[in-house]
């Protein structure tokens, strides 16, 4: 059974599917690290699920000004997670084609918050936001 509602609605936006896919990836590459890194593989983890629940938090408060600052979350939580998977590359953590995989969907992300933030000051701009329910 689908359950909707407009606080959901967040689900519909790609960034916030690649999002939840970054998430997946980063899970997989990091949960074998050994023991003494497990914390940073942790952190690095939760900097990447990070991403999408900002999304979702973002839009779940109907307030323009509130939704951009959690994109803004949002992609500061990129950069963090971004910083991780380059240091892991460059420590030989993680290969070549786990890094590449990394970085391609985590550009694509970048781009789409972008690009999300820029269209909502736009509205914001142009006092084009329905806040109500």
């Amino acid at each position: 059974m689908e359950r909707k509602n407009i606080i959901r609605g967040f689900k519909k936006l790609r960034v916030w599917q690649d999002a939840v896919e970054l998430y997946v990836l980063a899970c997989k590459i990091l949960s074998n690290f050994p023991y003494e890194l497990k914390k940073v593989a942790s952190n690095s983890i939760d900097a990447a699920h990070s991403v999408s629940r900002n999304i979702a938090e973002g839009y779940s408060r109907k307030s323009i000004k509130e939704y951009l600052n959690y994109l803004n979350f949002a992609l500061g939580s990129c950069g963090e997670f971004c910083s991780c998977y380059h240091s892991f590359y460059k420590a030989k953590q993680i290969t070549k084609e786990q890094f590449e995989k990394i970085d391609q969907l985590h550009y694509k992300i970048e781009n789409e918050l972008i690009q999300l933030i820029k269209s909502l000051r736009k509205k914001m701009d142009e006092n084009d936001w329905e806040d109500s329910f």
